[in-house]
Order: structure tokens, then sequence, then C-alpha cells
């Protein structure tokens, strides 16, 4: 089945697919003498499977009014996630370029309040510097775990989304990062170890911390549904467009990922106790097209103002439209 999250009538509900329309959960769970729908995505996903037991006979017993999903105001379908990891240098046409693999996935986080739904602007202040769309698959959790297995991770998976990871490198490397040289006595071997040669800048140290580059204001665009895991055979083999403004200009899949879903978040929970509506996005497509041959890499919001539209096969498709908030 595929959720939603919208503002209707001026608080945000859940909304649902019947066949080929969107409806309100409420309504059809009244229709289905279901009793109240839950009130958000937490409680939803928090019902485990008992509630999508319910859902599943709400939509074979009940009816509910279309909406006009155009008019819709659509809300991030999981707006209110505890944390969301992401997963850099994850596909593997990146990655090539680094200097070493750690043989681990590289975590960074993304603050909720960067969050934002389908047909919402991406909004560009002007010393944001050069900013990119990263196409992405996303993952919500439905189960609080920790330290699990890859199969466990698999299990923990409540369903799949679609994420535009925006990223500013102009934030990233202008604002979030400082190099600095250590001192010898401070020097140690992991210090050194990603380095392919090594010279008199050894004691060159440069840190880099993704916080405005990856969590600013409408940096994480979402949904417009979460489909559930059961609807989703392979989450590694699922085929990944990008478009900017009706020009394609990346064709990729999942199976371009270094690390697969379960394993990335298995690997996390090593570290981070999962709760339930958590979210993981796992990595950009990367494969340029037509008149973008270095796919999102090309496309730079801070110039170009546009819709960004993303498509995961089965899951759907994001659309945003870029807004300078500058004058020209």
């Amino acid at each position: 089945m595929k959720l939603a999250t919208i503002n209707h009538q001026g608080k945000p509900v859940l909304a649902i697919r019947k066949g080929n329309a969107t409806v309100l959960l409420a309504e059809l769970y009244e229709s289905a003498g279901l009793g109240s729908a839950p009130a958000d995505m937490n409680s939803f996903i928090e019902g485990g499977e008992a509630e999508l037991a319910r859902a599943r006979d709400a939509l074979e017993k009940g009816q509910a009014t279309p909406l006009d999903e155009a008019s819709l105001d659509w809300l991030p379908p999981q707006p209110r996630p505890s944390k969301i990891l992401g997963v850099a240098f994850n596909n593997m046409g990146i990655r090539k370029s680094a200097h070493r693999d750690p043989g681990v996935p590289n975590f960074f986080l993304k603050a909720p309040s960067c969050l934002t739904g389908h047909n919402k602007p991406i909004i560009m202040e002007d010393y944001y510097g050069e900013t990119i769309p990263e196409l992405e698959l996303a993952a919500v959790i439905g189960k609080r775990c920790s330290k699990i297995s890859v199969e466990a991770a698999k299990d923990a998976i409540f369903g799949f989304t679609i994420i535009n990871d925006v990223t500013s490198h102009g934030m990233k490397f202008g604002m979030d990062s400082i190099a600095t040289t250590r001192e010898p006595d401070l020097l140690r071997p992991h210090h050194l170890a990603w380095r392919n040669r090594h010279g008199e800048d050894d004691r060159d140290v440069y840190f880099v911390y993704h916080t405005r580059s990856k969590a600013t204001d409408t940096f994480g665009p979402m949904g417009p549904f979460i489909t559930t895991a059961d609807e989703v055979e392979n989450p590694d083999a699922l085929e990944v467009k990008g478009w900017f403004d009706g020009e394609p200009f990346a064709v990729d899949s999942t199976a371009s990922y270094r690390f697969k879903v379960a394993d990335v978040i298995a690997e996390a929970s090593r570290f981070f106790t999962l709760e339930p509506g958590d979210v993981f996005c796992f990595g950009t497509s990367a494969k340029g097209v037509g008149e973008f041959p270095n796919g999102h890499r090309s496309v730079n919001m801070h110039k170009l103002a546009g819709t960004i539209d993303i498509e995961i096969e089965g899951l759907g498709r994001l659309s945003n439209p870029v807004v300078h908030n500058w004058k020209v």
C-alpha cells in the first residue's frame, strides 16, 4: 500500500492510495466500520502488523471520495522522524574516486526540520553557493532495534519512499569545513590512513561536518508516498531517474550502491538505536545523461531555477520547484 501525509483543512492527516485515487485514511476506516484511523504516520508505524492489517481491511471494504491530487497540500509522508541517516559516497560510480574505501558506510545526519513535501519549493539563498540535487531511495524504519543482523534489518523496514538529499557544496566547503595543522605529538596513524601518498603536508588535517550543507530548511524533499515494504520485491535493484525542467539528467539504479539497503541499516544499528519512523537515505544516483554528462552534479540549483523531478521504480515521482530567494 501507499501512504501519504497531507495538510487537509488546516491539519496534517494520513491519506492512502485506493486503486488509482488518493483518499483520506480516516474516511476509509470509518466507511469500513474500523473505528478511528491513526492520527499520524508515527502512530500508524507504531501500530505494526495489526495496523497494516486494519488498513488492508479498509482498502477492501471501505469507500472514500477521491481527492484532487493536483491541488493537494503534500507534506513529507513521514514528517517527524527522530533522525535521518544518510550514506555518503554509496554510489560505486562516485566511490571509485575515494583515496581509500574504509569498507563501511560513511554516515551523516540530516535534521528532520529540513524535510518538505511533494510540489513544495526548494528555497535557495544567495549565500548557499553551489547546491545540487541527489536522487535517493529512502527507507522508513518500522520497529525499535539495536545491533541487529542483516536479515533482521530487512524485517525492520516499514516501507520505502523517495528523497532528494539536497546538498550545498558551497556551504560544505565554505562554512562546514576547516583545515588544521596538527602538532607532531598530536598526530595519530588514523590522521594519515586515508592518504595516497605522504609529504610535507602530512600534518594537515581537513575536517568536514555535514550540517548546513545537508540539513538546511527545504534540503529534504520527500514523498509523495511511503510504499510498504511488502510491495518492494528488491530495493537493491530499482531504476532511478531524474529530470530538470523536463530534461533527463540522471538514469541509474540502486544496484549501483556500494552497500545494500539491509547492510546499511544493520551497520547503523551497531551505533544508533533505531526508532519507528526513522529515515535512511542510501546515496545518490550518479549516471548522467543527455545535456547533463555529470548527472546530478551538472545541476547547480544556485544558478538554475526550474523543477526537479525524481522517479524511482514502483515508488512514484517526487517533484519540487527550485526558487531563488533573492533579487537577480
